[in-house]
């Protein structure tokens, strides 16, 4: 960011109209640009998963504040912790972690289409039995015919007596192993959370507001 940043001049001049002294100072209104887009940054990392968040190799004080943001609700002490974390981005260099969360919302996008994907052929099962088996069968010749018969006979036994629809997330489970639909993480999220949580909120020291205008909520 430090190479768009706009600066301010100031000059002084001796008798003979010639310069001797001379200095820089960053721009107010551009470090208020630069804040806000690191305040926004933060925010949007603090929405990513537990998981996700490890896979950006934060600093540990950025990391911890990040995890404690994501449990927090809407309010001023939220935003008051968003402050510190802009604070802290504010000091290092925040283009790895911009390309590790460009790899991670890519990642995520694709993946989010091989589900719907899973879910279209869940449905269509469902809904049209043995045409629909046969056109996936079809697609997915190493496909088990009895085990999704099976399945989709349970499913219509379970919505006819109105129990569970435990039959439904087996084809949905596996229609994704069949469609090599992976998780995009293998562990525990909540776990982890938990563990994250376990030691207490972190302490952090407010920003002030001298670089957001906007009132506290």
């Amino acid at each position: 960011m430090n190479e768009e940043q706009e600066f301010d001049y100031e000059y002084e001049y001796d008798d003979q109209g010639q310069i001797v002294y001379y200095a820089v100072r960053p721009n107010k209104t551009q470090i208020k640009k630069d804040m806000a887009v690191l305040f926004a940054l933060g925010e949007e990392i603090s929405e990513l998963s537990v998981a996700q968040i490890s896979l950006l190799e934060l600093p540990d004080t950025i990391h911890k504040a990040i995890i404690e943001v994501s449990k927090m609700p809407h309010k001023g002490a939220r935003k008051r912790l968003l402050k510190f974390i802009t604070g802290k981005l504010h000091k290092i260099d925040i283009e790895p972690i911009l390309e590790k969360l460009a790899r991670i919302k890519n990642k995520s996008a694709h993946g989010v289409r091989e589900h719907h994907i899973v879910e279209r052929w869940r449905d269509r099962l469902v809904k049209d039995g043995h045409e629909a088996l046969t056109a996936f069968l079809n697609e997915q010749p190493d496909a088990d015919r009895q085990h999704l018969r099976q399945l989709l006979r349970n499913i219509q036994k379970e919505a006819e007596t109105n129990k569970p629809a435990k039959s439904s997330r087996l084809l949905y489970r596996y229609l994704k192993t069949l469609l090599n639909v992976e998780d995009e993480f293998d562990y525990d999220e909540d776990s982890e959370l938990n563990q994250e949580g376990s030691e207490g909120e972190m302490e952090f020291y407010d920003m002030g507001d001298e670089d957001f205008d906007d009132d506290e909520d």
